[in-house]
């Protein structure tokens, strides 16, 4: 079995991490891990040794271009692959001027696990060996067999409704003058 491809993420939205570190981890492709503080990236990046580094653009400590500075004046990490993610630029303006910024491929948010995934595969082939990723996105699952339909309602006076021993019927409590 091939080594897995290692993809640090660093973007400060604890929740979308958490969502493309699942996905891409479900492919079976990858070994992710998520940095949510862009101050702390260029440190996660030596530790974690990555294959490719999806890097938000605006965040709270340092923006995606200053890790990206960092990152390209560390020896070790100088080579590694960087995509963008935006929230800055529309996907109708990325359409029209290309997905990219300053050279680097680009993905603006929200997007689709599946175009991350294309993306992905662009800068890191599976190798030969690799298994067949799994789907991002699971298939519906079948439609549930119809379930009987309930009983006609049934009035309080109903024979096949049992009855409460302690309740009166209405003519017990009232009886006829």
């Amino acid at each position: 079995m091939t080594q897995k491809k290692r993809i640090l993420i660093i973007d400060d939205e604890v929740d979308l991490t958490l969502i493309v570190k699942l996905n891409l981890e479900n492919t079976g492709l990858y070994e992710v891990r998520a940095e949510n503080r862009a101050i702390k990236g260029l440190a996660a990046a030596r530790e974690f040794k990555p294959d490719l580094v999806l890097l938000d653009v605006m965040m709270p400590d340092l923006d995606g271009g200053d890790v990206l500075a960092q990152f390209k004046g560390d020896a070790k990490l100088k080579d590694v692959p960087v995509v963008f993610l935006t929230a800055t630029i529309l996907k109708e303006e990325m359409a029209k001027k290309g997905a990219s910024i300053g050279g680097y491929p680009a993905i603006p948010k929200p997007f689709n696990a599946d175009v991350l995934l294309q993306q992905i595969a662009k800068i890191l082939p599976p190798d030969a060996g690799s298994p067949a990723p799994v789907p991002l996105v699971p298939a519906p699952p079948a439609p549930a067999p119809a379930a009987p339909k309930p009983p006609a309602a049934r009035g309080p006076f109903d024979p096949r409704v049992p009855r409460n021993p302690l309740a009166r019927r209405r003519e017990d409590r009232n009886p006829p003058r």
